[in-house]
């Protein structure tokens, strides 16, 4: 629907001539009452060169009304592009939709679709077409404010009675205007002295960011293996990789002396860098082409490691970070990066009832 029409178009090669395809198009207006407008072009002689330059183009919503499609289809018209498909990934909890564009460069239809989204307050992914978008194999997340709801270096210190103190350096740190590192040990040395027993009271407040167990549960049973890559610390991350079976972890450690926390950190910082290089480790353990990775993040520190992947997501990420990856997903549910890979929800219910039936539980 644009503009409160109903747009179908066609796009074909005919022996016929021009004079006889108008004829037909007329006695088919008359016939039933629409409107029916023919053009003739290169385009149209040559399906071929059409279809060169795919992609496949998720928009995503909550709502997805009919004004933003429309937006949608008038960038891809105005660069020349052709929507050739449109299916519904999903209704619920977001609604979503994959089109199937010809005829576009990959720069200009990210420039505009950007514009798009910007205008309409919908988040759009653009991938190139081909069988490398079907091969991805492994999804590295960040951990604070993208697997988990919230920042636990803050949960420690309102523990610690310095909570606006170090709330303030983590929203400066992600946000990239301080160095990841030194801001880490300045949050961490804040901490010293806490009880060792307030981590693990303080890992339980946290809660995973809605839809993470779907999104592993389904990539896990496509054959990707999981990760996760955190500034945060392995007191933490190693309770989510047992709970929910990931195949990789890194983070920081916290050093602990006679049951409390020492201000320290052991070895190196995984910094941003760190990440980085965590992600090429975790795709040369699994036998996987960095071209076939997927990395999730919200901070200036996830940068490097969502430019390397294959596939980077920013995930309710903060401005600098949505503007250099390859997409953003601004909606509260984890499990939306299924439909950013092209799997629908009726993929994920089937799975879950396929699995129900056979007695598995996850």
């Amino acid at each position: 629907m644009i503009r409160d029409r109903l747009v179908l178009g066609v796009l074909l090669r005919s022996a016929l001539q021009e004079e006889a395809l108008v004829g037909l198009a007329a006695k088919v207006e008359a016939a039933t009452g629409m409107q029916v407008d023919v053009s003739f072009g290169d385009a149209a002689r040559d399906l071929t060169e059409q279809r060169k330059g795919r992609h496949h183009v998720i928009v995503l919503g909550r709502p997805l009304g009919a004004g933003a499609v429309g937006r949608v289809a008038s960038a891809v018209a105005e660069i020349g592009g052709n929507i050739d498909s449109i299916s519904r990934l999903s209704d619920h909890p977001v609604t979503s939709l994959e089109l199937m564009v010809s005829g576009a460069k990959s720069g200009r239809l990210r420039t505009v679709l950007t514009a798009a989204a910007a205008d309409t307050g919908v988040d759009i992914a653009v991938e190139k077409a081909g069988l490398h978008r079907r091969g991805k194999r492994l999804i590295v997340m960040d951990v604070d404010s993208t697997l988990v709801a919230g920042e636990f270096v803050d949960v420690l210190a309102a523990r610690a009675g310095c909570g606006e103190q170090v709330s303030a350096i983590t929203a400066a740190a992600m946000r990239g205007e301080l160095d990841f590192a030194e801001s880490l040990r300045e949050r961490v040395w804040l901490l010293r002295g806490l009880p060792v027993g307030e981590i693990d009271r303080a890992r339980t407040t946290v809660p995973l960011t809605s839809g993470a167990r779907t999104l592993v549960r389904t990539l896990k049973r496509m054959g990707y293996q999981c990760g996760i890559v955190s500034g945060g610390f392995t007191q933490v991350t190693d309770h989510l990789a047992a709970e929910l079976g990931m195949d990789f972890a890194a983070a920081n450690t916290l050093e602990i002396e006679d049951g409390r926390l020492t201000g320290r950190l052991v070895g190196e910082i995984l910094d941003r860098a760190g990440k980085a290089h965590a992600l090429t480790r975790f795709a040369a353990a699994a036998g996987v082409p960095m071209s076939q990775t997927v990395a999730v993040g919200d901070g200036a520190n996830d940068l490097d490691m969502l430019k390397k992947a294959g596939l980077g997501i920013a995930f309710n990420a903060k401005p600098t970070v949505r503007a250099q990856a390859d997409t953003s997903l601004n909606q509260p549910f984890l499990d939306a990066i299924l439909f950013f890979l092209g799997i629908s929800r009726s993929d994920v219910e089937s799975a879950d009832a396929d699995a129900e039936d056979a007695g598995v539980r996850d």
